[in-house]
Formats: C-alpha cells, structure tokens, sequence
C-alpha cells in the first residue's frame, strides 16, 4: 500500500498548494482595495502580480529540476533534485528581497540565498562534481519600493 504516491504525485501536489497559495493571495489582494490599504506592507496590484509571477516562475523552474530522470546512482540523483530545490528556495529569496518589505524577512532571504548556494557546493563536491565558478550572492538585491 503505497501512503504517499509517486514521487511525481508528491511534487505535484506541492506546486498545486503553491500556485493555490499565490492564487488566493492574489485574489485576496485585489477585492475592492479596503483590506490591502489598512497594512503597512500593502502593495499595488502590479507589484503583486509581478510578485507572484516571479515566484511562480521559480517553483516552476524548481519542479521541472526536481523531476530529472533517475540514472541509477542514487547520490547524483539526490544531489540532482536537491540542487534544483536549493536553487528554487535561492530564486524565491531574490524575489522576496525584489518585492518585500519586512527588514527582518529580507535579512533571512539574504541568509537562504547563502545557505543555500554553500549546500550545493558541498553536494556537488561530495559527488566529486566540479564546484561551480565562485559568483558573489545575489543578496542585494534593488527593491521595487522607493
């Protein structure tokens, strides 16, 4: 009896509950325009949608990486799909650092993109795959807020 499904299945339902989750904020967003002005990290339509297509986008890119053809040796697979998560999780910390405005949660996009670029290069190098050239971290990244 299988619990879970595929692994297929299991990303599916993720990227469903994600583009559900950007679908519902969106149309949150955009009622009549009395609940986003009462918060101080309310933004414009377009910056929202802007938002969230960037991020989709990301998830997407992360699914379709996540979903590599397995080769048989175990550790590059998981390297494989892990990279391609790490780097979504990267992609979704740009973007919160391009439309965000909470300092605290700007500083923790900073760290992900960090951490997360460190852990592929310790993935790939215990697989003995070269390490990727040496870029600096696109942490600062210039905000859409004046």
């Amino acid at each position: 009896m299988k619990i879970f499904g595929t692994l297929k299945q299991h990303r599916a339902l993720w990227c469903g509950i994600g583009l559900l989750a950007a679908g519902w904020i969106g149309n949150s967003m955009a009622h009549d325009g009395h609940e986003h002005s009462a918060s101080p990290n309310a933004v414009s339509d377009e910056v929202q949608a802007a938002f969230i297509a960037e991020n989709n986008l990301s998830m997407e890119k992360m699914m379709a990486g996540m979903d590599e053809k397995p080769t048989g040796d175990i550790d590059r697979d998981f390297v494989v799909q892990m990279t391609a998560h790490h780097q979504g999780a990267i992609d979704m910390a740009v973007t919160m650092l391009k439309y965000g405005k909470n300092e605290q949660l700007k500083r923790m996009a900073q760290e992900i993109i960090v951490d997360q670029q460190q852990e592929i290069a310790a993935m790939r190098q215990a697989i003995g795959d070269p390490l990727p050239p040496s870029v600096s971290s696109p942490t600062q990244i210039p905000s859409v807020h004046p």
